[in-house]
């Protein structure tokens, strides 16, 4: 990102996971068959009050298929009622035989509340903790978690709470995924992990102060584009390559399907004297709760030469960290890296909500909702925030919720960019080039739009011939 990119490192390195390696599968023998997979979920607790300071769910994941399993690519939900609306909670792990470094946790709100489960708690694992051999399980996890403000929570109308369980056993009112699909468990009604949300086919509310951007201009230089507020990246500095330089002159813009089309170029011959690198950011930091929303093509492969740099293609919004941990900083990340980076070895796509950080010593307070595929292509990408909780989706589909604990304080900037993490991905000093498109940018201050709801204001601001507004007044 703009102020304190290189800093997602470590948040990658402690990501949940989400896919295995897929390896195509080679001919079997005629006396061969296919790996089974299966995962069972032991579960303990050491609070068993009704009322507690913390829940403490212990967990066990065994591998009950024929073949080794990635820990990487297993996910684990604990499902519990909330204690308020506005209640935000903590998790911790007190012990791992596998390692408290290799074990996440992020909480997430159900599509479909019940009487017994609003929230999930979702546990994950970083690639240090290996794999679980056939027949075996990850030891003991000691793990907790709290309300913020340490109020006591009530586990009696939690679905995922056994009182009476206080030595392992098989639990099936937790959920396991391997690579997105449930081996165990059940989930609370109507919330399977592979649910995709469903939107309401209807319309937008009136009004809302607005900005969209047609993205329909001639040039980088186009006064158009600095009288609507947009700045074209010339200054130096972070992130990316060290010496890089951002160069307004690779961001054209272009005629595609009768949509004009924004594109942001990224090249390198190997050297940060040959690197150049896209941004372009509004020049107010006015925007704050509301919908935000992008159609943005993501390139996996480059426009031309070799392929192998570990890039960064983002939608984002932020504001500026006025000092190391500072409170009021605020920053929401779609990102995608399609070779990999931050001890990724592939394409992964991140979403990322901040609450602050400290550059030096690095240490970074956010959460993260992540997902190990390609997503070469266009995108719908829709960000919501509103009182209670950060919403990202892609393509319609809900992708992460994230908690009030990393709501902003104050007003932000809206941008994209597209940037090398380091040249260490691909040391070839032959020349090549990656794009990144944007068709369109929508904000709507203070309402909380559906993807469908945001593709009916689209198709209307086109409808009637408008290329750009904005409504939304000064912070």
């Amino acid at each position: 990102m703009r102020f304190a990119k290189n800093r997602l490192r470590t948040a990658a390195a402690t990501a949940t996971a989400v896919a295995l390696g897929a390896a195509g599968l080679a001919a079997l023998p005629a006396t061969a068959s296919a790996a089974t997979a299966g995962l069972n979920v032991q579960y303990r607790t050491s609070a068993t009050g009704a009322s507690a300071d913390q829940a403490e769910p212990w967990i066990k994941v065994k591998n009950t298929g024929d073949s080794s399993v990635q820990l990487s690519g297993v996910k684990v939900r604990y499902y519990f009622k909330a204690d308020s609306a506005s209640a935000t909670y903590r998790f911790a792990c007190s012990w791992a035989v596998k390692g408290c470094a290799n074990v996440t946790g992020t909480f997430g709100t159900l599509t479909s509340p019940t009487a017994t489960a609003d929230r999930y708690l979702e546990i994950g694992f970083t690639s240090g903790a290996g794999s679980l051999a056939a027949g075996t399980d990850t030891g003991d996890m000691q793990l907790r978690f709290y309300q913020a403000s340490w109020q006591p929570l009530n586990q009696s109308d939690d679905y995922s709470f056994g009182a009476a369980q206080t030595s392992y056993g098989s639990w099936s009112k937790i959920t396991a995924q391997l690579a997105g699909t449930t081996l165990w468990g059940t989930a609370p009604a109507g919330n399977e992990p592979t649910d995709p949300p469903t939107d309401p086919p209807t319309d937008p509310p009136a009004g809302g102060a607005t900005l969209f951007d047609d993205f329909n201009y001639s040039g980088y230089s186009d006064p158009r584009i600095s009288a609507n507020g947009w700045n074209v990246r010339s200054n130096s500095g972070g992130p990316g390559v060290p010496g890089a330089t951002w160069a307004p002159e690779n961001v054209t813009f272009s005629t595609t399907g009768g949509n004009s089309i924004m594109n942001l170029e990224t090249s390198t011959a190997g050297t940060a004297a040959t690197t150049e690198q896209t941004e372009v950011l509004t020049k107010a930091t006015k925007f704050k709760n509301g919908t935000y929303a992008a159609r943005v093509k993501f390139s996996d492969a480059p426009r031309s030469g070799p392929d192998g740099d570990r890039l960064v293609q983002t939608f984002f919004t932020i504001n500026d960290l006025q000092a190391p941990m500072a409170d009021n900083y605020a920053e929401y990340d779609f990102e995608y890296l399609p070779n990999g980076g931050w001890g990724e070895p592939a394409n992964i796509l991140y979403t990322t909500s901040w609450e602050t950080y400290n550059p030096d010593p690095w240490q970074a307070v956010n959460q993260h909702t992540e997902s190990r595929q390609s997503f070469s292509g266009w995108h719908d990408l829709v960000l919501t925030i509103d009182g209670s909780s950060i919403k990202y989706y892609i393509d319609g589909q809900l992708f992460g919720t994230h908690d009030a604990a990393y709501l902003p304080e104050r007003p932000m900037s809206i941008n994209f960019n597209q940037w090398l993490i380091d040249l260490a991905g691909q040391t070839s000093t032959t020349a090549r080039s990656y794009d990144q498109q944007v068709d369109y940018v929508l904000h709507i201050k203070d309402q909380v739009l559906t993807p469908a709801q945001v593709a009916t204001k689209v198709n209307a601001y086109r409808s009637a011939g408008t290329t750009f507004q904005d409504t939304v007044p000064s912070s």
